[in-house]
């Protein structure tokens, strides 16, 4: 049991790392779009800023990953270690090709997938699920909402100011709005991994002494341990360091042309929505905010400003990853249970 413990973990933290590394492009794509940081100097500000978020947001996406998507009594070390195998390799894939998918969501659907296909419908909470799907659609619709008065809201502001100076201006504030999207997408990325280490552990410590001893005390009631926050936002930090730079090219320059002004916009309200329904509890999507974010900067420029091919390719893959992960990751369970003696 504690190889496959052990085992899991390395691949939930192998899981954080390929999140920052495909939504480094959420929190940097606007300035490197608008070339106010190279590439470089763009993942370290935004690494910083990720971690940065354990010291100012609590854990209650966590909670939302660990109790309020699948009956935790349910869980396993060994469907645990499938939800995670089916999600790394739907991230991977997507990673590779460039599409700047939902990870949140990969994690979600690898989780669903061999609790519905072992237990059934009852094994999930209707409740947490249907409140995620909720957000799927509207994330990106409070992004691209926000984004779009923002937006109107400079431009009547600032109507009477030379456009070099206003260029100049916001090209400082980008450094601002790029932080506090950093900040949001480490509250509620770096979570997702947390909740999912945390539920693995919780079910485990009872019946396992090292587990308990060392790594999660069995208390009775679901938490995250201190040591596992620390971790999980490291190593967030360190995937978007290293960055997925065929992501960050599609985000930075394959949805709109940004401007400084514009990327302020479009980070500035999507950072209000991840850090608003970071305070809730509610796992969002970091790539469907700033997509939505984007998308509605773009538009007080026209509609025909946005490039609705590009935007049509992420919202399909938006609408596959739940259902592929959800798949992949039974599919693994049920391989399992080929060479494997799996709880009941």
């Amino acid at each position: 049991m504690l190889t496959i413990v052990l085992l899991a973990i390395v691949i939930a933290l192998l899981f954080d790392f390929l999140n920052g590394m495909n939504d480094a492009a959420n929190s940097i794509a606007t300035i490197v779009a608008t070339r106010v940081f190279s590439p470089t100097m763009a993942v370290c500000w935004a690494a910083f800023w990720n971690f940065a978020a354990i010291f100012i947001f609590g854990v209650s996406v966590a909670h939302t990953m660990g109790e309020g998507i699948v009956d935790p009594s349910k869980i396993n070390e060994y469907l645990i270690l499938a939800a995670l195998i089916g999600s790394v390799i739907w991230v991977w894939l997507c990673t590779h090709f460039g599409m700047p998918i939902s990870v949140s969501h990969a994690l979600i659907g690898g989780l669903i997938g061999p609790v519905w296909f072992t237990f059934g419908g009852d094994a999930l909470v209707a409740s947490g699920i249907f409140k995620i799907a909720i957000f799927i659609v509207l994330s990106p619709l409070i992004g691209m909402i926000l984004g779009f008065f923002m937006m109107c809201l400079t431009m009547l502001v600032f109507r009477k100011k030379h456009p070099m100076k206003v260029e100049g201006l916001f090209k400082g504030l980008q450094l601002f709005s790029s932080a506090i999207f950093s900040l949001g997408h480490g509250a509620n990325d770096a979570q997702k991994t947390m909740g999912i280490i945390a539920i693995l552990l919780y079910s485990v410590a009872g019946s396992n002494t090292f587990v308990n001893d060392y790594l999660y005390e069995n208390t009775g009631e679901f938490h995250v341990p201190v040591w596992l926050i620390i971790t999980c936002y490291s190593v967030i930090a360190l995937g978007t360091i290293i960055g997925g730079k065929k992501v960050i090219k599609t985000l930075g320059d394959g949805l709109a042309r940004l401007k400084p002004v514009q990327g302020f916009c479009a980070e500035t309200s999507g950072a209000l929505t991840l850090m608003g329904t970071a305070v809730l509890g509610i796992p969002v999507s970091t790539t469907h905010t700033i997509t939505g974010s984007i998308i509605g900067v773009g538009i007080t420029k026209g509609v025909a400003s946005v490039r609705w091919a590009t935007a049509t390719n992420i919202v399909a893959a938006w609408i596959l990853t739940i259902p592929a992960t959800i798949v992949m990751s039974g599919l693994v369970y049920w391989v399992m249970g080929l060479f494997l003696t799996l709880p009941e």
